[in-house]
């Protein structure tokens, strides 16, 4: 890249203020910090691109974002990026576009997913069933850890088809299916130890996320597990707020309580329920439940 002199000065500079380089003897070094986050630069591309797409949004339309969110998201170019309807046909538009957004929500999910397998051992379940599992990235993680498990996803059938070329080249592949459905219209699969959804059920009104918990527990074998690991309530008062929040802002008004997705479950007659609350820059909080009965084997 061909700078001139100020034009480099300046971006040194601002380099230097963030810590991202330090200058000692005219010599120009990457700080440690930022060395030791390059070991993620897949994470950091993904949010700085995901961030870039979304501040147009923000910026030109921040007070509907406020006042109105229905009209809001009815002028975000987020919205037409995440378009599920297109995730049934598989046009060279269609397939761009959905590998698009995957590719962010894949990113997100594998650093995500080693935070829930911290909190929760999968360890005792045999079939897991993964709804909206998108790429099957959260699936991946789950067999890296847990060589005894199995995973399908149930996912929109364009999603499957990329998904499956997501995960051919691991290990694990022969561990992870898919199964192309619309999880709001169509069954559920059944015969699972352990139901998981991550991330997805704030994409949907509370009276559908709590439709999908239902037919979620009625597919669920006995003894099985329900196991939900979202974002959160933004809590933008108590900290800074990065640009790589600029997305979530996005969609503030669709992160729920856990308590929202706690007394479901108890009004549907799960046992050991479990709640806990965890920091990813953004506030996530995982639950598990149990369906009463004999667990599988």
């Amino acid at each position: 890249m061909k700078t001139d002199g100020k034009g480099l000065r300046l971006l040194l500079d601002l380099l230097l203020a963030y810590h991202v380089v330090t200058e000692e003897d005219n010599e120009i070094r990457l700080t440690e910090r930022f060395s030791g986050a390059l070991r993620s630069r897949d994470l950091l591309e993904a949010k700085l691109d995901f961030s870039l797409f979304a501040a147009r949004d923000v910026l030109y339309n921040f007070a509907y974002l406020v006042r109105d969110p229905g009209e809001f998201m009815r002028r975000a170019s987020m919205l037409r990026l995440f378009d599920y309807s297109r995730c049934f046909d598989n046009s060279p538009g269609s397939r761009e576009l959905t590998r698009r957004w995957m590719r962010f929500t894949t990113i997100l999910t594998r650093y995500e997913a080693r935070a829930c397998l911290k909190y929760h051992d999968l360890g005792a379940h045999l079939h897991m069933l993964d709804i909206g599992g998108n790429s099957g990235e959260f699936a991946l993680q789950v067999c890296k850890k847990n060589a005894g498990i199995q995973v399908a996803i149930f996912d929109l059938p364009l999603v499957c088809d990329i998904g499956r070329e997501h995960v051919r080249p691991e290990p694990e592949a022969d561990r992870i299916s898919f199964f192309a459905g619309n999880a709001v219209a169509d069954p559920i699969p059944g015969g699972f130890d352990l139901i998981t959804f991550k991330s997805i059920l704030h994409d949907w009104p509370v009276n559908i996320a709590n439709h999908l918990i239902l037919k979620a527990c009625d597919a669920l074998a006995p003894g099985g597990t329900i196991l939900i690991f979202e974002r959160g309530p933004l809590e933008v008062a108590k900290k800074e707020t990065p640009f790589s929040m600029v997305p979530f802002l996005l969609f503030a008004h669709s992160f729920r309580s856990p308590e929202v997705y706690r007394n479901q479950l108890e009004e549907l007659g799960l046992l050991d329920i479990s709640v806990s609350d965890i920091d990813l820059e953004t506030p996530f909080f995982l639950i598990t439940a149990r369906k009463a009965g004999q667990t599988i084997s």
